[in-house]
């Protein structure tokens, strides 16, 4: 049986190490031919799990920094091309 979704946001909101962040993020990761929006989504909250995490796991805190900075701009990349109506503007 699959571990819900959200079950998985839930913990991958509270994760400690950078490895847990990218083992549920890596499980919740669409498929590459999903709808944009979906991918953006994706993108912009895997940003937010890695920003938190490069404040409690200090020994990975540039390399979780970086990946922060990646996913939320691979997400506004899917956002700028995304018409105004689906980005919520």
């Amino acid at each position: 049986m699959t571990t819900p979704r959200r079950n998985l946001w839930k913990a991958a909101s509270e994760v400690t190490t950078l490895m847990q962040a990218h083992e549920l993020l890596s499980r919740l990761m669409p498929a590459p031919d999903s709808e944009p929006g979906v991918l953006r989504a994706f993108y912009l909250r895997s940003a937010k799990v890695y920003l938190r995490v490069a404040e409690v796991d200090r020994g990975h805190h540039h390399e979780a920094l970086y990946w922060a900075v990646r996913e939320r701009e691979k997400g506004e990349e899917i956002g700028d091309a995304l018409p105004s109506e689906e980005v919520g503007g």
